[in-house]
């Protein structure tokens, strides 16, 4: 949604103060619930942001340990509240391989995620059922 608005500068919010970086966003936050008619988007703050970094890194790498030292807590049962924001239905996966460049390219842009190449030069994909 952000690379939507107008670039008019090459910081997102326009070289702000800090300090007006809160009521910048809801503005924009508005404006955009507004444009897409999803009224749910008032409701994202920039913590949000946090707690969504947070579960997508504990979804991928399953180590609350690094979670707790990236988010900087002390106390692991606050990166607990964290990690728990979504339910992921299983740990499924679509296979895929490819042998050359572009279609390599063309798995990556459909969602696929690069897990390794095999001797014989086959890339291996996969991507979330």
């Amino acid at each position: 949604m952000l690379n939507v608005l107008p670039k008019q500068n090459e910081l997102i919010f326009g070289g702000q103060n800090p300090r007006n970086f809160g009521r910048i966003f809801a503005k924009y936050r508005k404006r955009i619930a507004f444009k897409l008619q999803n009224l749910r988007l008032k409701r994202i703050s920039f913590h949000t942001f946090r707690h969504w970094k947070a579960t997508m890194e504990y979804h991928k790498t399953k180590d609350i340990l690094h979670i707790m030292e990236m988010l900087g807590h002390r106390d692991i049962k606050t990166t607990l509240i964290y990690t728990q924001l979504v339910r992921f239905k299983n740990d499924e996966w679509h296979s895929a391989m490819a042998k050359t460049t572009e279609e390599a390219a063309k798995l990556v842009n459909a969602g696929f995620e690069y897990v390794c190449t095999t001797p014989e030069n086959i890339m291996l994909f996969r991507k979330r059922k």
